[in-house]
């Protein structure tokens, strides 16, 4: 079992992602198992990413569940993006100059 991106955990449906993180788990149990009996692990640094993993997984559905954060926001606007045209942008009034009192004065005296 390869461990993911972020941005292939941001990119994943909400129920692809539970069972990832079932997978995790379940992987992430049997490794602490190993290691509580004391057999040698194939590699230590799985133990590390799994862990790692699980959380950028709850991380993300956390964040879409508040709606917070860039992930949250992407999963919004995608499908508005295809249904609306783009508007143009509004224009600014002209500013008008700023008048100098000081200069005013000295121009008349």
């Amino acid at each position: 079992m390869g461990i993911i991106r972020f941005k292939e955990i941001v990119a994943m449906s909400p129920e692809d992602r539970q069972k990832k993180l079932v997978d995790l788990r379940a992987e992430q149990s049997r490794l602490r198992t190993m290691i509580k009996a004391g057999g040698a692990v194939e590699n230590p640094t799985k133990v590390r990413e799994i862990r790692r993993t699980i959380a950028q997984i709850l991380t993300v559905e956390h964040e879409i569940k508040l709606g917070i954060g860039k992930h949250a926001k992407k999963e919004e606007e995608k499908p508005k993006k295809k249904a609306e045209k783009p508007e143009k942008k509004a224009e600014k009034p002209e500013k008008k100059p700023k008048v100098k009192k000081e200069a005013e004065e000295t121009k008349t005296q």
